[in-house]
């Protein structure tokens, strides 16, 4: 009785306005509540509610190194975050090659994407699935799911935005060669390694079966890889060491038929490093036995033949093959080449963006990674408007003192004035104002202020489509996101020189730690900042310390040096599994 006593209590203290009906089960011990109105203190608070700002939607499109970075950053508590993707999970894309050869297997380099957003504060919401269409003016993506289409439930959903960021990575480029898509492999996904693995296996296969002739033995065993960047000379060195190492003790029937070819339609195969790394892999590549062969271009693939046209001499010249790796470079995908015909970028090859990976021509929309290009103000196009904010007294003479002024901000909005002066050894900036004799002048007009910048704008590059710009990228707007609100109030970024006020924040600036090529044979090569270069045996441990540290988790990391290790004691696995 004491407990029908105590809500007898409980129910005479509401008003008479706010009636409360409470029924009990006994049998069950259930207990329904349901009030016909709301209290004076019950109704301030929905009020409060309902004045509480909404939080921004923020749309990510893609689970790769651009956008697991920026979600790895992101203050979510202050946004509503939601991703999209085909993939569940991240992978970690430069250790692929070695995928397909079973050096590391593909568990070991993929962590599920609700792992990593999950240790994260604040919610973000996943779903597996392809964004088909943007639609910028209405602030919409349109998607489909990648799951099983037998299930029940519709596969179409649409998803609205305040913020878009586009992180979708990019699809291989084939020219439109006839045949490449039909008979050659690819090099992007974990899928692709998973196919090559079980490819290289067939090939084997099928060369030892009886009755077929020596020739047919060396097509089967013809591997050719066509692209000689870091992704086709790093497969041809695993493929390599796969080969000698392990299936020639297998298959030793036909240890003298395999045969590798790279095709390189530039001089120098990994053309993009220091010419002592070009020189030193093309010498390794001889050394094994590699097939180089530059300067020819692939005109057509066939299931049997690879035809290609050498440069020099016009000359047409067919080799057969067993298998194909295509790897020659990234092209926009199909849903951005669509957004970029919207917002008027449709004569672009990549999507473009400001320095502040904001894409041009569209409000609140953001792209990183492969999927698009930073393009960089050209400080020529200022010239003007930096001189007049510069000249403080509007005598048509800018003076050091004024220019000093203004060096930090120009040092920060345009990156290739810090190039320029390396390039020409100068300490400071002040130093490109000095008269044709070196001497120092105390003033300069306008005319020899746009002749003493003329050539900086020689210095832009563009950024390589590789995982570290991809990453740092995500990070630089994942801090942008996180500091927006501090940033309309206390702006940190460099003076605008066409108007009054500063930029919200500094312009993305690119940092360069290095970049590796290995060449197989427990051998590497490595550019490293300071215009270093290190290659051999050394070289490819710090390539294992550099690429086990970064891993996005201790589960990975445990795994591949886990991987390795098996390696080195027990051999690569040579099953198709």
């Amino acid at each position: 009785m004491s407990f029908f006593s105590y809500f007898n209590r409980v129910l005479h203290g509401y008003s008479s306005g706010s009636k409360l009906l409470v029924l009990c089960s006994i049998s069950s011990g259930g207990l329904i509540a349901c009030a016909d109105a709301h209290s004076d203190g019950e109704r301030s608070a929905v009020e409060h509610n309902q004045e509480e700002p909404q939080k921004k939607r923020v749309v990510v499109l893609g689970t790769g190194w651009a956008a697991t970075s920026f979600l790895k950053d992101l203050d979510a508590k202050s946004y509503d975050v939601k991703v999209v993707s085909p993939r569940n999970y991240f992978a970690f894309t430069p250790l692929l090659p070695s995928v397909t050869c079973g050096t590391v297997e593909a568990r070991s380099i993929v962590e599920p994407i609700r792992n990593i957003t999950k240790k994260r504060s604040g919610q973000i919401q996943f779903w597996e699935a392809e964004c088909l269409k943007i639609d910028p003016a209405n602030k919409k993506v349109f998607c489909r799911s990648s799951v099983d289409e037998n299930l029940v439930g519709s596969d179409e959903f649409s998803l609205e935005y305040d913020y878009l960021v586009i992180a979708v990575g990019a699809q291989v480029n084939t020219f439109n060669t006839p045949g490449v898509l039909e008979h050659c492999h690819f090099l992007k996904e974990v899928e692709d390694a998973q196919r090559i693995r079980r490819a290289v296996i067939d090939c084997f296969e099928k060369a030892v079966l009886p009755d077929l002739t020596e020739e047919e033995r060396k097509t089967n065993l013809h591997f050719v890889i066509v692209g000689g960047g870091p992704t086709g000379i790093e497969f041809a060195a695993e493929l390599h060491d796969f080969l000698h190492e392990d299936l020639l003790k297998i298959y030793p029937l036909v240890t003298d038929l395999v045969k590798i070819t790279v095709i390189q339609s530039g001089d120098h195969i990994l053309n993009m490093f220091d010419e002592r790394i070009s020189l030193f892999a093309e010498q390794k590549f001889q050394r094994d036995g590699i097939d180089v062969l530059t300067g020819c271009r692939v005109v057509n693939v066939s299931d049997k033949l690879v035809n290609m046209k050498i440069k020099s001499t016009g000359e047409d010249v067919s080799v057969s093959h067993g298998m194909v790796l295509w790897s020659t470079g990234v092209g926009t995908r199909p849903v951005v080449k669509d957004f970029m015909e919207q917002i008027g970028q449709g004569n672009r090859r990549i999507l473009a963006t400001d320095e502040w990976l904001r894409v041009k021509g569209c409000e609140d929309v953001y792209a990183l990674g492969d999927c698009a290009t930073v393009d960089q103000r050209k400080i020529m196009e200022d010239i003007s408007t930096i001189f007049k904010a510069a000249d403080k007294d509007d005598s048509g003479i800018l003076a050091i003192e004024e220019f000093q002024d203004v060096v930090e901000d120009i040092i920060i909005r345009y990156p290739q004035v810090e190039l320029y002066l390396k390039s020409k050894h100068f300490s400071n900036l002040a130093d490109l104002l000095k008269d044709s004799e070196g001497n120092e002048r105390d003033a300069v007009d306008i005319e020899g202020f746009k002749l003493a910048l003329s050539h900086v704008d020689l210095q832009m590059k563009s950024l390589p489509a590789t995982a570290q710009v991809a990453a740092q990228q995500g990070a630089y707007l994942s801090r942008c996101f996180n500091l927006k609100s501090k940033g309309k109030h206390d702006p940190e970024g460099p003076r605008r020189f066409n108007r009054s006020g500063r930029h919200e924040f500094r312009p993305f600036r690119y940092r360069h730690f290095g970049k590796f090529a290995p060449v197989g044979g427990e051998q590497a090569a490595a550019e490293l900042p300071g215009d270093w270069v290190s290659m051999g045996h050394s070289t490819q441990w710090l390539w294992y310390s550099v690429y086990a540290s970064k891993q996005v988790s201790w589960r990975t990391r445990v795994l591949v040096v886990s991987d390795w290790t098996r390696r080195f004691i027990f051999g690569r696995d040579s099953s198709r599994i």
